[in-house]
C-alpha cells in the first residue's frame, strides 16, 4: 500500500457555504423549470379524426383498414421489406410486430378534432359532436377498447373562434365528468398559438374547469401545436416557445410540429411543405432545445401524402413515409402525426425496425455501463440515461419484449427506468 498524500486546503468552510446559499434560488428554480422527462410513456403517433366522422369503432376501423393495406399491398415479410428496403434480419420481426401491433393496439393516442378537419359548424351541431365525442371516450375506456391516450383538439384562442373552442372543451370535458371522471389517458391539443398570454388563458381555463368540479389543481394538462412562426420567434427576437412553457405553469406536456400551417405561415409553396424542409428543421430545432429538460416533448408533423390507389402509387407513399419516420427518430422526435390508416404499418415499420437494429448495441453498451465494464465506447451516466431510455421507449411500443432486453442486459424494467429518469443530483455525483 503506497504513502497516503497529504491533502491541503486554503479556503475556510464558510467559502462553500456563502456560495451555496447565493446559489439556492438557482438550485430552486432548475428544479421548477427543469424536472426532466416524466418517465411515461410517450405514443409512438397522434392520428387525428374530424369530430362529426369519430366514432365507437374508430379504433379498430382504423386497425382493420391498414390490415387490409397490408394483406393487399404488401402480404408478407418478404414483400414490405421489399419495398421499405429492410435487411433480412429484420424483415420478419418487423413484419409480425407491425401485424400483432395492429391487432392489439393499433393507434397509440387519438385526437378528435374540432379544429382544422372539423371546420365551422353550427353552435348546436358542434356542441352535440363534443357531447358524443366525450360518451364515446368515456365508454371506450370503461369496455377497455380505448387507445392508450385519446382527447380532442379544440379551436385556437384567436378572437374569431376562441369563444367556440372555449364551449367545445367545456362541453367535451363536462361530459367527461358527467359519464364518471377524467380517464388517466386524456390529452387535449390547443392548435395555433401565436402569443404566450394564449397559453396562460388556456391555464386560466382549465384552472375554471377544475375548481367548478372539484378536481386537482392542475389535474389538465395540454399540448402546444407549434404553427406559427410567432410562436419560434417573437417580435422581441427571443424564441416564444420556450416562454410558452413557462406561461403553461407547468401544465405543457408536448409540443407539437404542425407542417402545413408552419409552412405556409412562412411562404413555402404547396409542393415543398414537408416536414424534412430546412424550415421545418429550424421549427423543430427550436422546439427541441426549449423542451429539454423541462418534462415537455417534442412531437414531428405530418406527411399529407395518402398510400391509397394502385399498389405502385401506395408503395411510393409507404417509403416517404417510413422515410420520414426513420428521419425524424434519429433526430429524437419520437412521435409524429399520421393523417390515414395506411400511414400506420410503416409508422411501425419504422419505429420497430429502428430499435430492433439498435437492440445489441444498445443493451451492450448499458450492461457494460451497469457492471463497469470495459468496452471500445466509453459511456457516461449521460449516455446511460440515453440507451435506457432507448430501449424503454422500444418496449412500450412493442418493438422490443422484456425477455430479450433483460437476456442481453441482465436488467430489469426497474433497472433501465433508475438509468433512464435518475435525479439531478444523482446524474451530477456519477459522473463526477
Amino acid at each position: 500500500m503506497g504513502q497516503q498524500e497529504k491533502v491541503a486546503t486554503s479556503l475556510a468552510c464558510a467559502v462553500g457555504e456563502e456560495i451555496s446559499a447565493s446559489l439556492a434560488p438557482v438550485d430552486a428554480e432548475l428544479e421548477r423549470r427543469y424536472p426532466g422527462d416524466p418517465g411515461t410513456r410517450q405514443p409512438v403517433h397522434t392520428v387525428y379524426v374530424p369530430g362529426d366522422v369519430f366514432a365507437a369503432d374508430t379504433v379498430r376501423s382504423w386497425g382493420d383498414q391498414a390490415l387490409a393495406a397490408l394483406d393487399e399491398h404488401a402480404p408478407d415479410a418478404a414483400s414490405l421489406a421489399a419495398v421499405l428496403g429492410l435487411t433480412d434480419d429484420l424483415a420478419e420481426p418487423v413484419y409480425t410486430r407491425v401485424r400483432a401491433k395492429l391487432e392489439r393496439e393499433p393507434i397509440e393516442d387519438l385526437r378528435v378534432d374540432f379544429e382544422d378537419g372539423y371546420g365551422n359548424r353550427t353552435d348546436a351541431e358542434e356542441d352535440e359532436a363534443a357531447a358524443r365525442a366525450a360518451r364515446l371516450i368515456a365508454e371506450a375506456y370503461a369496455r377497455g377498447t380505448a387507445a392508450p391516450y385519446m382527447g380532442i383538439r379544440m379551436k385556437c384562442m384567436e378572437a374569431p373562434v376562441r369563444a367556440r373552442g372555449i364551449r367545445t372543451l367545456d362541453v367535451f370535458l363536462s361530459g367527461l365528468m358527467e359519464a364518471g371522471d377524467l380517464p388517466d389517458g386524456l390529452v387535449l391539443t390547443l392548435p395555433k398559438v401565436t402569443y404566450p398570454e394564449q397559453v396562460t388563458a388556456m391555464v386560466r381555463l382549465l384552472e375554471a374547469f377544475e375548481k367548478v368540479r372539484g378536481l386537482t389543481p392542475g389535474r389538465i394538462g395540454f399540448e402546444i401545436q407549434i404553427e406559427t412562426s410567432q410562436s419560434i420567434l417573437a417580435a422581441d427576437g427571443t424564441a416564444a416557445v420556450a416562454r410558452m412553457i413557462q406561461a403553461a405553469e407547468g401544465r405543457a406536456t408536448g409540443l407539437h410540429y404542425g407542417t402545413f400551417d408552419y409552412s405556409a405561415c412562412l411562404g413555402v409553396s404547396a409542393a415543398y411543405q414537408a416536414s424534412d424542409h430546412p424550415a421545418a428543421d429550424h421549427a423543430k430545432a427550436v422546439m427541441q432545445v426549449a423542451a429539454a429538460g423541462t418534462g415537455v416533448r417534442v412531437s414531428d408533423g405530418s406527411t399529407n401524402v395518402l398510400p391509397v390507389g394502385p399498389t405502385a402509387k401506395v408503395h411510393d407513399a409507404w417509403r416517404l413515409h417510413f422515410g420520414l419516420t426513420r428521419r425524424a427518430l434519429a433526430r429524437a422526435y419520437y412521435q409524429g402525426w399520421d393523417m390515414h390508416p395506411a400511414h400506420i404499418p410503416t409508422r411501425y415499420a419504422a419505429v420497430f425496425a429502428f430499435y430492433r437494429e439498435g437492440l445489441e448495441q444498445a443493451a451492450t453498451r448499458l450492461a457494460r455501463y451497469a457492471n463497469r465494464t470495459g468496452g471500445d465506447v466509453m459511456d457516461e451516466p449521460a449516455t446511460a440515461k440515453a440507451l435506457s431510455g432507448y430501449l424503454l421507449r422500444g418496449l412500450d411500443c412493442g418493438a422490443l419484449d422484456i425477455g430479450e432486453v433483460a437476456r442481453l442486459t441482465g436488467l430489469t424494467r426497474a433497472d433501465l427506468e433508475g438509468f433512464s429518469s435518475p435525479r439531478r443530483g444523482d446524474l451530477t455525483a456519477s459522473a463526477q
